[in-house]
Formats: structure tokens, C-alpha cells, sequence
């Protein structure tokens, strides 16, 4: 079995590489997906925010207003708040799922997508040197990152959504940094079809490392 921990900034087009390492027969998960099943009503994660932050984040439906809670958790400087709630939770269910891949194929390659893997305080004594075989980073030039966030949107203040992207990528380890600690770098600058072959190599060698 391999553990790989799959991460990039935002905008640098690591749920793309995911997409393509699933289509090669990776399990991939994403840690975003994960926190957001842990945040709704009845789980113990979307108590603990209620508690912590009271009923203002809350939306008329019951459920979790995330622009609420994130202009709370960003603009009033609270987000470690946030996280030392949600990251412990997220970064225990992508154990259990993992184990859950493997119970029933040994010989898995289990992929997780997050892009806090260095950054986050919450990942336990061992940190993320226990949880992960093989990491791979995803990088582009942090303008392209800008677009690519700005595109994904899809409306609203472009100059507003460009500068939201640029704050949260000094926010964010910087890639030369994370390269440092990776063992695999995957440049996504170029067409679909180049990121493409990049992977198919990529497979290979995780398959290898996994043989």
C-alpha cells in the first residue's frame, strides 16, 4: 500500500492532477470534501463551531453560513480558531478511509488532496511525516494561481476575487518551500493535454514505489 499526499496552493490545479491519478486507479480523496461533510448539522464538528462561535453562523436553514463564518474566521483574524476545530477531525477521517482502502486492497495507492499539509498546527505530535509514504506538490505562477481562482469563481469583483486569492496564498507556505519537503514536483503552467503526461509518468513511479 502508498500513502501520497497530493498538495499545491490554491489555483495550482491539484484537483485536476487528483482526477487523473483516480483515472489511472488511485482512491483519492479530498480533505476539502472531508471538512465539509464534518461541518454539517448532527456531526460533531459542526457542534463544536456553533459552541465556539455562537449562532451568527448559522444560515436560515440550520446549516452552516460559510461566508459567515468565513469573513469571521479571516477578517477577524480567528481561522486558527477554525482550524484547531476542523483539521484534527478532517485529518483523522482521511486515516480512517485510507485504512479503509487498504483493508480491502492491500496493494491500494490511496491519494489525499489538501492543501494545508505543512501549514496546518493541528496534525498531531507526529505531524504529517506519519500519515503520508510519498507527497507530491502541484505548482504554477502564483499569477496564473490569481486567474485560475478568478475564473473558478465565475462572477462577482474580479479585481476584489483577485486580491481575496493573493491574500490567501500569503497565507500559504510558499512553493519553493513545500518543494523542499516533496517528492514529487508536478509544474502545471502548461495545456491539459502536457499536465496530462506528466502524470502518466508520475503513475509509474508511484506504482513502482508501491510494487
Amino acid at each position: 500500500m502508498l500513502r501520497v499526499g497530493l498538495t499545491g496552493s490554491l489555483g495550482s490545479g491539484k484537483s485536476t492532477v487528483a482526477a487523473m491519478l483516480a483515472r489511472h486507479g488511485a482512491t483519492t480523496f479530498s480533505a476539502d470534501e472531508i471538512a465539509r461533510g464534518l461541518m454539517q448539522p448532527g456531526e460533531p464538528v459542526f457542534d463544536a463551531i456553533v459552541q465556539h462561535f455562537g449562532a451568527e453562523v448559522l444560515g436560515s436553514d440550520g446549516r452552516l453560513d460559510r461566508g459567515a463564518l468565513a469573513r469571521i474566521a479571516f477578517s477577524e483574524g480567528r481561522v486558527e480558531e477554525l482550524n484547531a476545530i476542523v483539521h484534527p477531525a478532517t485529518i483523522a477521517r482521511q486515516g480512517e478511509l485510507a485504512a479503509e482502502v487498504f483493508a480491502r486492497e492491500p496493494d491500494g495507492i490511496a491519494v489525499i488532496e489538501s492543501a494545508l499539509i505543512f501549514e496546518t498546527s493541528h496534525a498531531g505530535d507526529e505531524g504529517w511525516q506519519s500519515r503520508f509514504d510519498k507527497l507530491i506538490l502541484v505548482t504554477a505562477p502564483d499569477e496564473l494561481k490569481v486567474a485560475r481562482f478568478v475564473r473558478r469563481a465565475g462572477g462577482g469583483d474580479p479585481e476584489g476575487l483577485a486580491a481575496e486569492a493573493r491574500r490567501r496564498l500569503g497565507a500559504q507556505m510558499p512553493d519553493a518551500g513545500k518543494a523542499a519537503l516533496c517528492d514529487y514536483v508536478v509544474g502545471n503552467d502548461g495545456s491539459l493535454e502536457e499536465l496530462a503526461r506528466k502524470v502518466d509518468a508520475l503513475w509509474v513511479e508511484l506504482v513502482a514505489e508501491n510494487g
